[in-house]
């Protein structure tokens, strides 16, 4: 950069020399030249000044206040040259207008102030001297543009303290206003701030620079630009080394980049983010005993475990044989206790240890400045100490990789803002992307996911619920996924399920609706026996809110459209709880964004099971035919093919007269 700033200089400097050999020549006006010549000399000693410390000075300042400095000496010189001219014809015919030499003057007095300023901003902290810097005369136009100079100025050149408090001055300008922000990264302060937070030694600085980057990514340009100045590889780092308190801001950076624009999700996984996040979800969520055995440690899977003595059994990895010689098929309706669900869990961890310690770290720190309620870090949060895991004086089976220790000594506010933040993290992340999803799913982190929303902290749950809502999106468009990552005999699958399940029986919870949508994402990896999912969903229609009916007409529409293949049997399920007296409630009062899922629904079963009594009954046929004449219903898009259809089957199976069968 020197060698660029001082090419940057050496035209106003020779410029400089210009004025001042042209000053000495002035024939007319000499005084005002010499009051010009008098400055520029003192603007040419800044100049040399300034070429001499190249190496110091921040280059976007120093482009800015040389070209302006380079137009004032070009007028200056233009000036005295006229003052130069010879005879009496030539100086009667140079008209020179009084205000020039004023005004000349005082650019030149403003490009002094420029440049002296410049030369102080770039100086170390010890040879300012603590000076108050004030704002140069270039200022006057866009004050705040030379605050953000001075900033990003002493993120490069000041002690640890000044460069704390520069990132935290940034980090408030960005929240301020996007515009402050778009300056603060085209005036190059992401390079900087990724170097506080990368070379630690001030946990407080390395936080504000991390909040800062998080703050500064609101739109896709913006984080496409901090991407490539190596925030992927900056943050894998402080995820796997730094203080648990950093790394808690850090995750919510990773989370706000990725939200503004998910193509930063694959750099992020391909420097390994996503088994770092993975690996504080886990901590002290999952336990690893070392009474667990591991059949191989060769293709291991999440089921690939062998069982505690107290389940009297041996899980294999292709089949379930129970202790006796029988293959056993676990299915999502086989119910577990607590503590049989938490041995499960850690045998899982057990077995996945060897192939998951390599990205593991631990880290040190203290209690994280994220507030997840307003979506970036704060001072004042202080996060839910529930997180405590039960079982910590179990013995604990060391990680390989970096080394946690102490971590397990982090206060519970700390630790669980760290949970809260990765699961954020991880629920940005997988949004839409299948290698994400996978990378997450091939991990420990749906166990973590369905033991948190258990036993976490109020943002842990709620985080991990919107990661399990993402997940399962991608896994409903992607059958590999699904079929991987939720076949109905997987471990993981199981315990995320029940605790989907919980949540929906429940029904009074603010998961309530992400945990809908992902057991209907989840529609088609269901065994036809599994049919205890479809009454707790079908209650929610019962007068619910609009947008919980929603939700729960649209996860029951998963399972009884016709791409699924068990879809008479969830129809018939659906009737059977209920489903056919709230759809046509839903129908009839609903409003509109409920009633055309509501139709759809109907329609589906009337497809599929046009012989039920329950639909006669109901003179579901009537409904029909009354939406056929709603015109806002029946040119629905999603219903005009399958109404007249529905309407027709019903009309077959049904007589004219009693609505009975024949």
């Amino acid at each position: 950069m020197a060698a660029i700033v001082k090419e940057i200089l050496a035209r106003p400097i020779q410029l400089a020399d210009q004025v001042t050999k042209a000053a000495d020549e002035a024939q007319s006006f000499r005084q005002d030249c010499m009051e010009l010549k008098s400055k520029t000399e003192k603007l040419a000693a800044l100049l040399r000044q300034a070429a001499r410390a190249s190496n110091e000075l921040y280059e976007r300042p120093t482009r800015r206040i040389i070209d302006d400095t380079e137009q004032v000496l070009d007028k200056a010189l233009s000036l005295v040259i006229k003052c130069r001219a010879n005879g009496i014809m030539k100086r009667v015919f140079t008209i020179i207008p009084a205000t020039a030499f004023r005004k000349t003057s005082q650019q030149l007095e403003n490009s002094i102030g420029d440049v002296s300023w410049l030369l102080r901003v770039s100086a170390s902290s010890d040879d300012r001297d603590d000076e108050y810097l004030g704002l140069p005369p270039i200022a006057a136009n866009e004050p705040i543009l030379c605050l953000i100079w001075e900033q990003i100025a002493i993120l490069y050149t000041g002690s640890l303290e000044e460069r704390s408090d520069a990132a935290a001055s940034l980090v408030s300008l960005a929240r301020d206003n996007d515009r402050y922000g778009k300056l603060i990264i085209e005036e190059g302060g992401v390079p900087p701030l990724l170097k506080v937070a990368k070379e630690g030694g001030n946990k407080e600085g390395q936080e504000n620079a991390a909040r800062a980057i998080g703050l500064l990514g609101r739109d896709p340009e913006s984080v496409e630009q901090i991407v490539n100045a190596g925030v992927c590889a900056v943050f894998a780092k402080i995820l796997k080394d730094g203080h648990m308190k950093v790394q808690a801001v850090v995750a919510w950076a990773v989370s706000e980049l990725a939200e503004h624009h998910p193509k930063c999700q694959d750099p992020f996984a391909q420097n390994n983010v996503i088994r770092l996040l993975v690996s504080h979800l886990a901590f002290e969520t999952i336990q690893e005993h070392s009474k667990y055995a591991i059949i191989s440690k060769q293709n291991m899977s999440l089921h690939s475990i062998v069982m505690a003595p107290e389940f009297g059994h041996v899980v294999d990895e292709h089949n379930y044989t129970s202790s006796s010689g029988q293959v056993s098929h676990p299915v999502f309706g086989n119910h577990q206790t607590l503590n049989q669900m938490q041995n499960l869990v850690n045998t899982v961890a057990m077995n996945k240890k060897s192939v998951a310690a390599p990205h593991q770290s631990g880290v040190q720190g203290k209690a994280p400045n994220a507030a997840p309620h307003n979506h970036h870090p704060h001072p004042n949060s202080h996060g839910n100490a529930k997180q405590q895991h039960h079982g910590q004086n179990s013995a604990h089976v060391s990680l390989s990789g970096a080394s946690i220790k102490g971590r397990e000594y982090e206060n519970p506010a700390t630790k669980s803002e760290m949970k809260a933040m990765a699961a954020r993290a991880l629920w940005k992340l997988a949004k839409g992307n299948v290698t994400v999803c996978r990378n997450i799913t091939e991990s420990r982190a749906l166990l973590c996911f369905a033991v948190l929303i258990e036993k976490g902290p109020d943002d842990v749950q709620r985080y991990s619920a919107y990661a399990l809502m993402e997940i399962t999106a991608v896994a409903e468009q992607n059958s590999d996924l699904r079929r991987n990552a939720f076949k109905p005999t997987s471990p993981a699958a199981k315990a995320v399920v029940e605790q989907l399940l919980r949540i929906i029986e429940k029904a009074d919870d603010e998961l309530l609706i992400p945990c809908i949508q992902a057991i209907g994402n989840l529609a088609r990896t269901f065994r036809a026996t599994e049919t205890r999912l479809i009454g707790p969903l079908v209650k929610l229609l019962d007068e619910r809110e609009p947008e919980i009916s929603l939700e729960a007409v649209v996860a029951l529409n998963k399972f009884a459209c016709t791409e699924n293949f068990l879809h008479v049997s969830h129809c018939k399920a659906i009737i059977d709880a209920g489903g056919a007296k709230h759809l046509i409630q839903l129908v009839y009062f609903g409003e509109q964004m409920v009633q055309v899922p509501s139709l759809v629904l109907l329609c589906y079963i009337a497809l599929h099971i046009p012989d039920s009594e329950t639909l006669a009954q109901e003179e579901v046929l009537i409904v029909l035919e009354w939406s056929t004449k709603q015109a806002h219903l029946a040119n629905e898009p999603h219903i005009e093919p399958l109404l007249p259809e529905a309407k027709s089957r019903l009309e077959l199976y049904q007589s004219r007269g009693s609505r009975g069968f024949y």
